[in-house]
Order: C-alpha cells, then sequence, then structure tokens
C-alpha cells in the first residue's frame, strides 16, 4: 500500500464506465418502465396516437412526417396538414393527452434515471465500501478524497446526485428532449458543447484526471490495490508525522 497518489489508469477507468453505463442503462429503463405502468402513460399515448390517426385520416395527412416528407410536401399539403393540427388543437381529449405524454415522459425519464443513479452509484458504493460500483470493483478501482481520506456518504451524493445525474446526466437528456419536440434553438446545442468543453478540460487539466463529478465532491479515483486511504484525517496527519519523524532520525547528524 502506498501513500502517494496512485492514479487509476484510463483504460480501466473507461471499462469501469461503459460496464456501470450499460448496468445503469437497464436499471433506469426497468425502473422507467414500471413507473409508466403505474403512472398510465401508455392509455395517454395511445390516445394522442389515435387522435393523430383520426384528423390524419380526416385531412388525408400523414400528421407526423419525417424530414424528407415534410421537405416534399406541396403547398396542398401543407395547407391541409396545418388545418388538421389546428383542429387537433382544439379538441379537449388530444391536447390533455398530448400534454400529459410530454410532462410524463419527462417525470418517468427524470425519475426512473434519478433512481438507477441512487441504486447504482450511491447505495451499491456504501454497501461495497471506498466509492466501488460493480465496474470499480470488477477493475479494482476505488474513490477517495482528494487528500487521501475515505469517501464521506455526503461526498458521495454529492458526486452522485449533482454532479452525475444532474449536471452530466440529466441536463443534456432534458436539453435533447427539448430539441426532439422543438421547444428550444441553438442554446440547447451550445449549452451541451459548453458542458462537452469543460468535461474535457477538467479531464485534461487536473493532475487527477478528475472529471466533473470529482471536482465538485473533491475525490479522485484511485487504483486501490495499491492505494493507502485514511479512515480520518486524524489517521493521515499522525502517519505523517510518523513518516517525517523516521525520516528525521534517519539522517546523519
Amino acid at each position: 500500500m502506498i501513500y502517494d497518489l496512485q492514479k487509476a489508469s484510463m483504460w480501466k477507468r473507461i471499462s469501469a464506465f461503459l460496464f456501470d453505463g450499460i448496468l445503469l442503462g437497464i436499471v433506469a429503463v426497468l425502473f422507467a418502465w414500471v413507473l409508466s405502468l403505474a403512472l398510465g402513460y401508455d392509455r395517454y399515448s395511445q390516445s394522442l396516437n389515435a387522435a393523430y390517426e383520426h384528423y390524419g385520416e380526416v385531412y388525408e395527412v400523414n400528421m407526423r412526417p419525417g424530414v424528407a416528407e415534410y421537405e416534399a410536401l406541396d403547398e396542398d399539403a401543407l395547407a391541409r396538414l396545418d388545418a388538421a393540427y389546428e383542429e387537433l388543437g382544439h379538441d379537449p381529449a388530444a391536447v390533455k393527452a398530448y400534454n400529459m405524454v410530454i410532462q410524463l415522459t419527462l417525470l418517468i425519464t427524470s425519475i426512473g434515471i434519478f433512481l438507477a443513479y441512487l441504486g447504482m452509484e450511491f447505495v451499491v458504493p456504501l454497501l461495497f465500501g471506498n466509492g466501488q460500483t460493480l465496474g470499480k470493483k470488477i477493475f479494482s478501482l476505488g474513490v477517495m478524497n482528494a487528500e487521501g481520506i475515505k469517501l464521506t456518504p455526503v461526498a458521495l451524493f454529492i458526486r452522485t446526485v449533482l454532479g452525475k445525474y444532474t449536471i452530466e446526466t440529466m441536463i443534456p437528456v432534458l436539453i435533447l428532449l427539448m430539441l426532439y419536440w422543438g421547444s428550444i434553438g441553438i442554446v440547447g446545442p451550445i449549452v451541451l458543447f459548453l458542458i462537452l468543453v469543460v468535461q474535457l478540460a477538467v479531464l485534461i487539466g487536473t493532475r487527477t484526471n478528475s472529471l466533473i463529478h470529482d471536482l465538485l465532491a473533491t475525490t479522485v479515483v484511485v487504483d486501490l490495490p495499491s492505494q493507502m486511504i485514511f479512515d480520518t484525517r486524524e489517521d493521515m496527519i499522525a502517519y505523517k508525522e510518523r513518516v517525517h519523524a523516521e525520516q528525521v532520525a534517519r539522517e546523519p547528524y
């Protein structure tokens, strides 16, 4: 065991990240599926699809054309499409179904991903200790405070919820959803680009090759078998004092 920082290799970190990412995605989808059943998402989605089909048949137009199909529409087809959407907008049941689909999509996505992070990136590391997820356990990686002290539950929560979930995941996910719905302009891609630039800058520019979540929680990913991690700050100070005293004792007078 070595006191000096034993920074984890990038290949091990990438491997653990990919493994954890796949598991996290599976768990998030399972939570989202359970939530969709509990909140009746399919009922509203089916109602909205039925409304699209109904008004599409009435006006003889596809109400959800692709980009290429939309650009190929002539003036008459565009007029019929506008009329179909206008009538759809005056249908109370269709409007309610549309609003519920949007709201439930945001809710289910947010909560599903949050519960997945809470379980896989907070509860599991608390059980394993030293901030180890399943991926980090397999590749013998750990997480500690930047000073070499064991990770506290508060720091792990900040790292997981504020860093990984909020900044690195949900902000990009919500922006992508708004881009899909056409409810955000150029601001969305700019924010995504800035997050990517900051993430790369932090990764390249820090001595520990940290990411945003590590910077927020003042943590570092280390090679666990060779890294000495202290239980408390007092233990770290006592160890440094003992090492210093031994060095002084070995020095010739």
